[in-house]
């Protein structure tokens, strides 16, 4: 449908609607046809509506989208919906563009959205899925999705349970597995929460006793309360734990997308990870997280929207809720009064005893109900930006003992001390705010786990700070200064954004041996951070992770062997701003290590062969500043043997990191992006000839050539070169180019 049509049809906006009810696929769908096909436009975005839209808020994610270098501040401008559909119309002005609506509810939502959506002849396509024929009928063609045949269920059962869709192995299996499917009546998320509630017992007993408590499914009519049933089943067979953790989704709106990790922590402040023997708090949390996952009740969202430096990660950092989960646990929370969520959802009556509550309305109905609440009784409270306007006095909750207002603008300094008395608080999150200074008092908080005040205006931490022993995350400001004492923080797993303006910092890092994370920023490095900064990474045996940033390795060539041996344990570095003249050699004694960010002003043999022999190197984001000095007359070969990069899935190479791809050469590698050079490149060796025919499991490669405007033959001449090697590539991979 989105290609279909003569030429002069084909350069006119184009619009598809994808309806159907919920289940059955629409978002995939749709994402599916965004991803293979954005790479020939000039610029798109896929959006999120939801049943209680936020006109603004959607405006501004779609411009975001369509330039986060430009609009990068968007969100915290003051635009309204006339003025933002003005930008987005002017931007797209002479753009061939591709968007995608997702999720509409309401003819006169859409109407909004499409004002924004200018028609230029450029052959700019627009993609919506909505449950409703009557808004999918509003523009251009309509793809009504259908349910799965019961051939195309059992692919999909059987691919999910067993590795591979041909036939059920069991053949006791067979029956029942027909039976449940029936009852799945081809809906895809019927299929994929059943499937994987089964893929751990193939013992028929068990899935006759899924089947039973399936009631009549969505067989005969496939309406919300049979998709609810099905979920149902899912809910019940998690162990407690879990049941709480998913219950607790229940507090974000629809649509929303929240980050991994800053959800684990909230399960930590919560209270409901239970300690294992061996292993940290957030780790066990992971293994909550992924479980839920696994058993397809949160789903993973595009990486390549959320991720950082240009590419994906094995573990989605970014996550949503099924609207229809979210229906579930929404109902679910409500009956057993576990959260109390105002904004989005309507209550009948509200419970006595709130214990957690949830905010994100703005409606100012919604304050009259607010009033009446007696939060005497409230242990967790989580608002959403736009709702703190309408919350009461914070002196109204004397028993929190979790507090969220990331992004709550209207929290300043007047609200500090007020917090600081809250003495049971165990996880505080003041992300966003405009609190300007922590006061001494902060000390009142003895049981405090969880701190977050990120990007706020404190630039620096009280003395008594130190008094916060319990303590296991922490992140601050990028330019705080750290009091002496920070070192009695025995307990700290994760801290993030620390300012090192001088080598005691380090020294006073180097006693918080419990750390996992550690994220700081190094202000004008000479040779007396040197020694600390060994001493600090040696003395760190359980870090996993390490990111620095600033000016930690100058322009001096020699700072390139500044980064001495560190922890065994380290999984991540991430080094993005601090250029190196060369790899540092003590990562090959790093068997644990997966994911590097580098940048480097040469890419020499050696860095390649330390590089290329870590045994478990997944990721890796490397920007060359330029060749090495010695004119070279080819460039250097990555092959099976020499620089096997054996495990490596991911690459994005920056500026002048050109190589050639021999037969056999990362035999792993599923997504490429490279940045390469200008025309001298093309000069200095006579071609583009890479060898991406020769990456045997190459799924993506997104390429960037660097030409200027009056060079076109050329540019088209490299393009054409790349596009043959990719033609010849077995896999075919999806080519993205910008």
């Amino acid at each position: 449908m989105l290609r279909k049509g003569d030429e002069a049809s084909a350069k006119q906006l184009k619009m598809v609607s994808v309806v159907g009810f919920g289940g059955l696929g629409k978002t995939t769908l749709a994402n599916a046809a965004y991803q293979k096909l954005k790479g020939d436009f000039d610029c798109g975005a896929f959006v999120s509506v939801s049943f209680t839209p936020n006109i603004e808020k959607i405006f501004k994610n779609l411009l975001h989208q369509l330039d986060k270098n430009w609009y990068h501040n968007i969100n915290e401008s003051n635009w309204g919906e006339a003025e933002l559909i003005t930008e987005i119309r002017e931007y797209l002005r002479n753009k061939r563009y591709i968007i995608v609506i997702d999720d509409i509810w309401d003819k006169s939502v859409w109407e909004h959205i499409r004002c924004a959506l200018i028609e230029n002849e450029y052959g700019s396509r627009v993609i919506t899925t909505t449950r409703i024929l009557d808004v999918a009928k509003e523009d251009g063609d309509v793809y009504e999705m259908k349910p799965l045949s019961i051939t195309d269920s059992k692919k999909l059962f059987y691919q999910i349970i067993f590795g591979k869709e041909d036939e059920c192995p069991h053949k006791q299996l067979i029956e029942v597995s027909e039976k449940i499917l029936m009852k799945c009546g081809g809906v895809p998320l019927a299929i994929i929460t059943i499937s994987s509630l089964l893929a751990e017992r193939h013992d028929s007993a068990h899935w006759s006793k899924v089947y039973q408590s399936m009631g009549t499914g969505l067989e005969n009519n496939p309406d919300v309360n049979g998709m609810r049933r099905i979920l149902y089943v899912s809910y019940y067979d998690l162990p407690a734990h879990l049941k709480i953790c998913l219950l607790y989704l229940s507090l974000y709106p629809e649509d929303c997308i929240f980050k991994r990790k800053y959800l684990i922590w909230k399960w930590v402040g919560e209270g409901f990870i239970q300690p294992k023997q061996g292993e940290s708090l957030y780790e066990v949390g992971e293994q909550y997280f992924d479980e839920l996952i696994n058993r397809s009740l949160i789903q993973t969202v595009n990486s390549e929207l959320y991720c950082g430096f240009g590419f994906s990660k094995k573990k989605a950092s970014h996550c949503r809720v099924h609207d229809m989960v979210l229906d579930l646990i929404t109902y679910l929370s409500q009956e057993e009064n576990f959260m109390t969520t105002l904004g989005g959802h309507q209550y009948e009556s509200l419970p006595v005893k709130i214990r957690r509550l949830s905010l994100h309305t703005s409606k100012q109905e919604d304050a009259k109900v607010l009033s009446t609440m007696n939060m005497s009784h409230v242990r967790s409270l989580t608002v959403f930006k736009k709702s703190f306007s309408l919350l009461p006095p914070l002196s109204s909750f004397p028993l929190l003992s979790a507090l969220d207002l990331t992004n709550c603008k209207q929290v300043d300094d007047r609200h500090s001390m007020l917090i600081c008395n809250m003495f049971h608080l165990r996880y505080l999150w003041l992300y966003g705010t405009y609190i300007t200074e922590i006061p001494r008092e902060i000390a009142n908080l003895q049981l405090l786990q969880v701190l977050d005040f990120g990007e706020t205006e404190i630039e620096e931490l009280p003395s008594t700070f130190e008094q916060l022993c319990q303590l296991v995350y922490l992140r601050v400001n990028s330019w705080i200064r750290v009091p002496y004492g920070s070192k009695n923080l025995k307990s700290l797993q994760e801290l993030k954004s620390v300012i090192v303006m001088s080598p005691s910092v380090l020294i006073e890092l180097s006693g918080l041996t419990e750390l996992r994370c550690l994220d700081m920023k190094v202000i004008e490095w000479n040779k007396s951070f040197e020694e600390p900064f060994h001493h600090c990474l040696s003395s760190l045996i359980n870090l996993q992770s390490l990111k620095v940033n600033g000016c930690c390795i100058t322009e001096d060539p020699e700072c390139g062997n500044l980064l001495l041996p560190g922890p065994q344990q380290l999984r991540r570095f991430i080094a993005p701003y601090c250029r190196a003249s060369s790899v540092p050699r003590w990562m090959s004694s790093l068997s644990c290590l997966s994911y590097i960010v580098i940048s480097l002003y040469t890419l020499g043999e050696e860095d390649l062969h330390v590089l290329g022999c870590l045994p478990s190197l997944r990721h890796l984001n490397m920007d060359v500043c330029r060749h090495t000095p010695r004119q070279r007359q080819a460039w250097p070969v990555i092959g099976a043997t020499s620089y096997p990069f054996r495990c490596l899935t991911e690459l994005r190479y920056v500026q002048h990191a050109e190589v050639v791809f021999a037969l056999g050469a990362m035999q792993k590698l599923q997504i490429l992006e490279l940045h390469l050079g200008t025309p001298d490149t093309l000069h200095q060796f006579g071609y583009f000839d890479l060898g991406l025919e020769n990456l045997s499991s190459l799924q993506q490669i997104t390429i960037r050539l660097s030409f200027s405007k009056d060079r076109k033959e050329e540019m088209e001449a490299a393009e054409a070169t790349l596009r043959k090697a990719l033609d010849m590539n077995p896999n075919k991979p999806m080519l993205n180019k910008w």
